[in-house]
Protein backbone atom coordinates (compact mmCIF):
# COMPACT_ATOMS: atom_id res chain seq x y z
CA UNK A 1 0.00 0.00 0.00
CA UNK A 2 1.21 3.18 -0.89
CA UNK A 3 1.60 5.94 1.81
CA UNK A 4 0.38 9.17 0.21
CA UNK A 5 -2.29 9.23 -1.86
CA UNK A 6 -1.75 10.56 -5.44
CA UNK A 7 -4.64 12.20 -7.63
CA UNK A 8 -5.52 10.62 -10.80
CA UNK A 9 -8.94 11.52 -11.89
CA UNK A 10 -8.97 10.02 -14.94
CA UNK A 11 -8.84 6.49 -15.52
CA UNK A 12 -9.27 4.83 -19.24
CA UNK A 13 -12.38 2.60 -19.00
CA UNK A 14 -13.50 -0.53 -21.11
CA UNK A 15 -16.21 -1.64 -19.27
CA UNK A 16 -17.58 -1.84 -16.27
CA UNK A 17 -20.58 -4.58 -14.59
CA UNK A 18 -22.13 -5.69 -11.70
CA UNK A 19 -21.97 -10.12 -11.66
CA UNK A 20 -21.05 -12.74 -9.68
CA UNK A 21 -17.54 -13.51 -8.81
CA UNK A 22 -16.66 -16.38 -10.72
CA UNK A 23 -13.20 -17.36 -9.53
CA UNK A 24 -10.72 -17.54 -6.36
CA UNK A 25 -11.59 -17.10 -3.01
CA UNK A 26 -14.41 -14.61 -3.69
CA UNK A 27 -16.13 -17.19 -5.72
CA UNK A 28 -19.60 -16.82 -5.70
CA UNK A 29 -20.04 -12.65 -4.10
CA UNK A 30 -21.93 -10.55 -6.09
CA UNK A 31 -19.24 -7.88 -7.20
CA UNK A 32 -19.36 -4.61 -9.75
CA UNK A 33 -16.48 -5.26 -11.74
CA UNK A 34 -14.33 -2.30 -13.00
CA UNK A 35 -12.19 -3.31 -15.93
CA UNK A 36 -9.26 -0.89 -16.64
CA UNK A 37 -7.83 -0.41 -20.05
CA UNK A 38 -3.94 -0.80 -21.06
CA UNK A 39 -1.85 -3.99 -20.71
CA UNK A 40 1.77 -4.76 -21.86
CA UNK A 41 2.17 -8.08 -20.51
CA UNK A 42 0.53 -9.86 -23.60
CA UNK A 43 -0.65 -13.59 -22.48
CA UNK A 44 -1.16 -15.40 -26.09
CA UNK A 45 -4.63 -17.32 -24.14
CA UNK A 46 -5.71 -14.03 -22.46
CA UNK A 47 -9.50 -13.37 -23.24
CA UNK A 48 -9.91 -9.66 -23.25
CA UNK A 49 -6.79 -8.52 -25.54
CA UNK A 50 -9.19 -5.75 -26.75
CA UNK A 51 -8.16 -4.22 -22.87
CA UNK A 52 -4.84 -4.36 -24.05
CA UNK A 53 -4.58 -0.64 -26.20
CA UNK A 54 -5.61 1.62 -23.55
CA UNK A 55 -6.29 4.03 -26.77
CA UNK A 56 -8.89 2.54 -27.57
CA UNK A 57 -11.31 3.18 -24.12
CA UNK A 58 -12.01 6.63 -22.87
CA UNK A 59 -10.68 8.24 -19.83
CA UNK A 60 -13.72 8.78 -17.37
CA UNK A 61 -13.27 10.40 -14.35
CA UNK A 62 -13.08 8.57 -10.91
CA UNK A 63 -15.66 10.45 -9.54
CA UNK A 64 -18.21 9.26 -12.31
CA UNK A 65 -16.59 5.93 -12.06
CA UNK A 66 -16.93 5.61 -7.91
CA UNK A 67 -20.84 7.32 -8.53
CA UNK A 68 -21.51 4.39 -10.58
CA UNK A 69 -19.91 1.46 -8.34
CA UNK A 70 -21.40 3.05 -5.53
CA UNK A 71 -25.41 1.75 -7.10
CA UNK A 72 -24.06 -1.59 -7.39
CA UNK A 73 -23.23 -3.49 -4.07
CA UNK A 74 -20.63 -3.02 -1.81
CA UNK A 75 -17.58 -5.15 -3.27
CA UNK A 76 -15.58 -3.93 -6.32
CA UNK A 77 -13.16 -5.61 -8.16
CA UNK A 78 -10.83 -3.69 -10.19
CA UNK A 79 -9.02 -5.73 -12.96
CA UNK A 80 -8.08 -5.26 -16.36
CA UNK A 81 -5.85 -5.10 -18.65
CA UNK A 82 -2.92 -4.95 -15.96
CA UNK A 83 -5.11 -2.11 -13.57
CA UNK A 84 -1.79 -1.34 -11.69
CA UNK A 85 -0.52 0.36 -14.95
CA UNK A 86 -2.38 3.37 -13.53
CA UNK A 87 -1.64 4.89 -9.92
CA UNK A 88 -5.04 3.52 -8.00
CA UNK A 89 -5.07 5.56 -4.86
CA UNK A 90 -7.38 8.19 -5.68
CA UNK A 91 -9.66 5.66 -7.38
CA UNK A 92 -9.66 3.29 -4.37
CA UNK A 93 -10.01 5.82 -1.63
CA UNK A 94 -13.05 7.55 -3.02
CA UNK A 95 -14.18 4.17 -3.12
CA UNK A 96 -13.91 3.41 0.49
CA UNK A 97 -15.26 6.62 1.13
CA UNK A 98 -18.41 5.43 -0.04
CA UNK A 99 -17.86 1.95 2.10
CA UNK A 100 -17.04 -0.44 -0.64
CA UNK A 101 -14.81 -3.12 -0.50
CA UNK A 102 -11.84 -2.67 -2.86
CA UNK A 103 -10.52 -6.36 -4.15
CA UNK A 104 -7.69 -6.27 -7.14
CA UNK A 105 -6.65 -8.82 -9.63
CA UNK A 106 -3.50 -8.05 -11.08
CA UNK A 107 -0.40 -9.85 -12.75
CA UNK A 108 1.67 -7.62 -10.24
CA UNK A 109 3.76 -6.56 -12.64
CA UNK A 110 4.03 -2.97 -11.54
CA UNK A 111 4.56 -1.27 -8.26
CA UNK A 112 1.89 -1.63 -5.86
CA UNK A 113 -0.85 1.42 -5.34
CA UNK A 114 -3.76 1.36 -4.28
CA UNK A 115 -5.49 0.72 -0.83
CA UNK A 116 -6.73 -2.69 -0.79
CA UNK A 117 -9.01 -5.12 1.36
CA UNK A 118 -8.38 -8.46 -0.81
CA UNK A 119 -5.26 -8.58 -3.82
CA UNK A 120 -5.14 -11.55 -5.99
CA UNK A 121 -2.07 -11.76 -7.49
CA UNK A 122 -2.50 -14.16 -10.61
CA UNK A 123 1.69 -14.02 -12.34
CA UNK A 124 2.78 -13.96 -15.55
CA UNK A 125 5.71 -15.20 -17.09
CA UNK A 126 6.61 -12.68 -19.19
CA UNK A 127 6.65 -10.18 -16.72
CA UNK A 128 6.77 -11.24 -13.00
CA UNK A 129 5.63 -9.29 -10.03
CA UNK A 130 7.26 -7.05 -8.20
CA UNK A 131 8.12 -7.43 -4.81
CA UNK A 132 5.64 -5.23 -3.49
CA UNK A 133 2.52 -7.41 -4.59
CA UNK A 134 4.01 -10.58 -3.58
CA UNK A 135 4.90 -8.78 -0.18
CA UNK A 136 0.94 -7.83 0.20
CA UNK A 137 -0.74 -10.26 -1.70
CA UNK A 138 -3.68 -11.88 -0.18
CA UNK A 139 -4.40 -14.50 -2.79
CA UNK A 140 -2.26 -16.56 -5.33
CA UNK A 141 -3.80 -17.13 -8.42
CA UNK A 142 -1.63 -19.38 -11.43
CA UNK A 143 -2.99 -20.37 -14.54
CA UNK A 144 -2.43 -23.81 -15.54
CA UNK A 145 -1.95 -24.11 -19.14
CA UNK A 146 0.69 -26.22 -20.02
CA UNK A 147 2.69 -29.08 -18.16
CA UNK A 148 5.54 -26.45 -16.93
CA UNK A 149 2.84 -24.39 -15.59
CA UNK A 150 3.37 -26.07 -12.35
CA UNK A 151 6.69 -25.64 -11.79
CA UNK A 152 6.19 -21.75 -12.70
CA UNK A 153 3.27 -22.03 -9.53
CA UNK A 154 5.59 -23.87 -7.26
CA UNK A 155 8.47 -20.71 -7.98
CA UNK A 156 5.99 -18.41 -7.47
CA UNK A 157 4.65 -20.00 -4.59
CA UNK A 158 7.89 -19.69 -2.97
CA UNK A 159 8.47 -16.04 -3.42
CA UNK A 160 4.96 -14.70 -2.50
CA UNK A 161 3.98 -14.17 1.42
CA UNK A 162 2.94 -17.07 3.93
CA UNK A 163 0.01 -15.95 4.27
CA UNK A 164 -1.28 -15.65 0.92
CA UNK A 165 -4.11 -18.18 -0.13
CA UNK A 166 -2.97 -20.65 -3.14
CA UNK A 167 -4.83 -21.67 -6.02
CA UNK A 168 -4.42 -23.35 -9.35
CA UNK A 169 -7.08 -22.63 -11.88
CA UNK A 170 -6.73 -24.59 -15.54
CA UNK A 171 -6.05 -21.72 -18.39
CA UNK A 172 -10.72 -22.20 -20.10
CA UNK A 173 -9.54 -23.61 -23.59
CA UNK A 174 -7.18 -26.49 -22.25
CA UNK A 175 -9.78 -27.36 -19.04
CA UNK A 176 -10.47 -30.73 -20.85
CA UNK A 177 -6.92 -31.67 -21.11
CA UNK A 178 -5.22 -30.35 -17.64
CA UNK A 179 -8.33 -29.79 -15.21
CA UNK A 180 -7.30 -34.18 -14.55
CA UNK A 181 -3.81 -33.52 -14.04
CA UNK A 182 -4.76 -30.26 -11.66
CA UNK A 183 -6.93 -32.65 -9.77
CA UNK A 184 -4.24 -35.08 -8.63
CA UNK A 185 -1.30 -32.26 -8.25
CA UNK A 186 -3.87 -30.96 -5.83
CA UNK A 187 -4.65 -34.13 -4.29
CA UNK A 188 -0.56 -34.66 -3.86
CA UNK A 189 0.50 -30.98 -3.08
CA UNK A 190 -2.52 -30.06 -0.59
CA UNK A 191 -1.66 -26.73 -0.04
CA UNK A 192 -2.88 -25.45 -3.12
CA UNK A 193 -6.98 -25.16 -3.88
CA UNK A 194 -8.78 -25.77 -7.24
CA UNK A 195 -9.69 -22.11 -8.87
CA UNK A 196 -12.44 -22.74 -11.23
CA UNK A 197 -13.96 -20.20 -13.77
CA UNK A 198 -17.16 -20.78 -12.11
CA UNK A 199 -18.96 -17.85 -14.01
CA UNK A 200 -18.32 -19.34 -17.61
CA UNK A 201 -20.63 -22.27 -16.82
CA UNK A 202 -23.41 -20.09 -14.97
CA UNK A 203 -22.63 -18.37 -18.60
CA UNK A 204 -22.79 -14.81 -16.64
CA UNK A 205 -20.09 -12.21 -17.74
Amino acid sequence: MTTTETIVDKLPLMEAFYTIQGEGFYTGHAAYFIRLAGCDVGCHWCDVKESWDENLHPKVLVNDIVSQAAENGKLVVITGGEPLMWNLDHLTSKLKEKGIQTNIETSGAYELSGFWDWICLSPKKKKLPTQSVYDAANELKCIIYNHHDFKFAEEQAARVNKNARLYLQVEWGKKDEMLPLVIDYVKNNPKWAISTQTHKYLDIP
